[in-house]
């Protein structure tokens, strides 16, 4: 009877390790050889709305995490969701990735980032594009994190932007401030913008968005009020910045913007960063952690001012009828036309 109890868990030993392995027969001798099978890791991809900023993250982050050794259709199985702007798709995205069980959430946006923290505390959680992750309550602090959150921030140069503003119009004297009233990475650099522009001895109008209904209206209620309007990284103007931009340029009132998707979809100008690079780090990032690193442990990271880009919409300056002053043309990374 034992005799054949040993026989049996022998037998149900050798059928374990066989599903865990690949089987190969050495043509010479006959040996049979085992290696271990690759393990494929299921992520989930929740970006918050299609706008050139974003895809770039999105890309950089597949990128990021190929250049480590984690490739989508080899050892990864990816699950791209796009929550087209709305909110209540975020957490709808969110909660079948933490019912799918994924190893790893990447949150592309703030809202994306909220709505997969608010459905877990265990699935770790990459995020980008979000400005400010401590402010909006998605981390304990920027510098130690303390939960499954890490990722990087798209916290530009907002002060270098304002210095533009004033290098270009430097006859301005009261700049509009453009924002969206529910993400808090809008008001966080709204904050900063307007912070800037007292000291700089400008007038800062405050002009927030609800959505995108209102967008037009609001653009409009500007006109023969400011000299300039500021927007910086803002995810629902980004994506309608055409719609900023009709109505602001139409009236010879320039914008400066927070990235380079949103001037070529009519600002005049930005300093600001390269968000596949950005997508690129917390690809990095996340290869970190599915070899093991801790989250809690990963302080947020931010690109350095070397890879923030001067880029200049000429084509948006002739329809404004302004000459770009040869100081700022001399040092522009990219010029548009």
């Amino acid at each position: 009877m034992k005799k054949i109890l040993l026989i049996m868990v022998t037998s149900l030993m050798l059928i374990s390790i066989a599903a865990c392995s690949d089987t190969t027969t050495d043509d010479d001798t006959g040996a049979v050889e085992t290696t271990p099978t690759t393990t494929v890791y299921k992520i989930g991809s929740l970006q918050l709305v299609e706008h050139p900023a974003l895809d770039a993250a999105t890309e950089g982050f597949f990128d990021g995490l190929a250049a480590n050794g984690f490739v989508d259709g080899e050892n990864l199985e990816v699950d791209y969701q796009n929550a087209q702007g709305d909110s209540s798709n975020c957490e709808t995205i969110a909660t079948k990735f933490v019912n799918d069980q994924v190893d790893l959430i990447f949150a592309n946006a703030t809202p994306a980032a909220q709505a997969a923290a608010s459905k877990t505390t265990d699935i770790p959680i990459l995020i980008t594009a979000v400005t400010d992750p401590e402010s909006a309550g998605l981390v304990d602090t920027n510098e130690m994190t303390n939960t499954n959150v890490t990722g990087t921030s798209d916290l530009t140069p907002v002060n270098e932007q304002i210095a533009l503003l004033q290098e270009i119009f430097p006859d301005a004297k009261t700049v509009a401030v453009m924002y969206t009233s529910s993400e808090d990475n809008s008001i966080f650099q709204k904050d900063i913008a307007v912070a800037a522009l007292e000291a700089s001895g400008l007038e800062a109008v405050e002009a927030s968005v609800s959505d995108t209904t209102v967008i037009q209206s609001v653009t409009e209620s500007l006109i023969g009020k400011v000299d300039a309007i500021y927007i910086g990284t803002d995810n629902l103007l980004a994506e309608n910045m055409p719609a900023v931009a009709n109505v602001a340029n139409a009236h010879n009132l320039p914008i400066i913007v927070g990235e380079e998707g949103m001037v070529e979809n009519g600002g005049l100008a930005t300093y600001g960063l390269d968000y596949y690079n950005l997508g690129f780090e917390t690809g990095r990032m996340a290869a970190e952690v599915l070899n093991g690193a801790d989250p809690a442990e990963m302080p947020i990271s931010y690109l350095p001012a070397d890879d923030c880009e001067l880029i200049i919409n000429l084509d948006v300056a002739e329809q404004l009828g302004i000459e770009i002053p040869e100081s700022v043309l001399a040092k522009a990374d990219q010029i548009l036309e």
